[in-house]
């Protein structure tokens, strides 16, 4: 009797035991639940910053340094103020570039006429009513009618005052009474490598009317070879900026312009590279001028006028500098006279056919663009001129007067 009086007793003080303890487990696990749920709270409140001392100095100068390590502050102002800039330059010169569109004889009315492509331009200035607009010569050549699109979208019928091939670059005359806004010209010769250019025009078509493209001012004083016939033959070199704002079909003829909103250059998409990216060139306002002034008074650009047919000594083989011009082994460089025009300027100085002219006024000439270039920009009409020369393998000199 007292031996299960003594198990019941163990049994029961057991129970008591396993009581005392689950009850110790669910307090401390509710105890660790509500602490973690608490310290949960106060850090969403010390991440909302309702608690004003939760940032610590050493944590406020930590950030300070991270964002000056980063630069943010000064890369935000920096760019918001250049942005401003562009944006100021675009509002000053947008409306005075326009679009020009190209219509041709159609083929199947004669009396008709198809659009042929279109461009852009330059209003540079207003007198008397009417409106005077820059544009490249390829832009409007082949054209029976020429219609300006004013940036509002008002089409205007041009006048074709002068166009010159040399220089691709023309100029037209429209009715002024639309017309708001007038470019101004900036100097291109005060440029520097690697100031701001932007470039406005109408790529691809009216559809994408005054666009804007930036860059900078890639290169100056580069020259570009001109082959005027497409016969494969460089005519000329012309001088051009080079720029990487990108100048697509369309923005030939619209404006470069730089942060003040002055026209710097004329787009030319008819001398640029089409195989590469990234390089685009304009026609400097410095060469521009002079040309949009005769061609705007005059309808063409008065040059110097020799009267020969040329072709560069380069081009000729071994074989023929020695039988046919019998040059000396040492000239290697020049221009051979092709033929000479009736009544020209060469022809009553005795130069004839495969003469080959190795020098101007004692300066060398290499070949037909170093000609060229001589004469419309060191020579004037009625200017005389000394021509040394090789015929039948004799050096020989002569002096015509060049005429217009």
């Amino acid at each position: 009797m007292d031996e299960n009086n003594m198990v019941k007793n163990d049994e029961k003080r057991a129970n008591e035991n396993r009581s005392y303890f689950n009850w110790l487990f669910r307090f401390t696990t509710s105890v660790l639940v509500v602490t973690v749920m608490l310290l949960l709270g106060a850090f969403g409140l010390f991440k909302a910053n309702v608690f004003p001392f939760g940032t610590s100095q050493a944590q406020s100068n930590t950030n300070t340094v991270e964002q000056r390590d980063l630069n943010l502050t000064p890369t935000s102002t920096t760019n918001s103020a250049e942005d401003a800039s562009v944006v100021e330059a675009v509002e000053q010169v947008s409306d005075a570039v326009v679009g020009v569109v190209n219509y041709q004889q159609s083929q199947l009315f004669s009396e008709d006429s198809n659009q042929a492509g279109t461009g852009s331009g330059v209003i540079y200035k207003k007198e008397d009513g009417s409106a005077y607009v820059v544009t490249n010569h390829h832009v409007i050549e082949g054209a029976k009618s020429i219609d300006v699109i004013l940036s509002g979208g008002e089409k205007v019928q041009a006048e074709i005052l002068g166009s010159d091939q040399l220089s691709d670059l023309a100029v037209l005359k429209i009715d002024g009474s639309s017309v708001t806004e007038v470019a101004d010209f900036g100097s291109s010769k005060e440029l520097k490598v690697g100031e701001t250019a932007i470039a406005i025009g109408n790529p691809l078509g009216m559809e994408f009317a005054g666009s804007v493209t930036k860059g900078i001012i890639s290169g100056l004083e580069r020259t570009m070879p001109v082959d005027l016939n497409q016969d494969g033959q460089s005519d000329w070199e012309t001088e051009v900026l080079q720029t990487d704002a990108a100048i697509n079909p369309g923005n030939s003829g619209g404006a470069l312009v730089n942060l003040s909103g002055e026209v710097i250059g004329i787009n030319s998409m008819k001398i640029a590279k089409q195989e590469v990216e990234g390089i685009g060139f304009a026609i400097p306002t410095a060469t521009a001028k002079p040309i949009i002034k005769d061609l705007e008074e005059n309808g063409e650009v008065t040059r110097p006028y020799m009267g020969v047919q040329t072709r560069d000594l380069s081009t000729i083989s071994t074989q023929q500098l020695q039988n046919t011009l019998k040059l000396p082994q040492e000239v290697q460089e020049g221009v051979i006279v092709a033929a000479t025009q009736n009544g020209s300027p060469a022809q009553e100085a005795g130069l004839q056919k495969y003469d080959v002219i190795v020098q101007a006024d004692g300066q060398d000439i290499t070949s037909l663009v170093d000609l060229r270039k001589f004469i419309y920009e060191e020579k004037n009409v009625g200017d005389s001129m000394d021509i040394t020369f090789y015929r039948n393998g004799e050096k020989q000199s002569t002096t015509l007067t060049l005429a217009k």
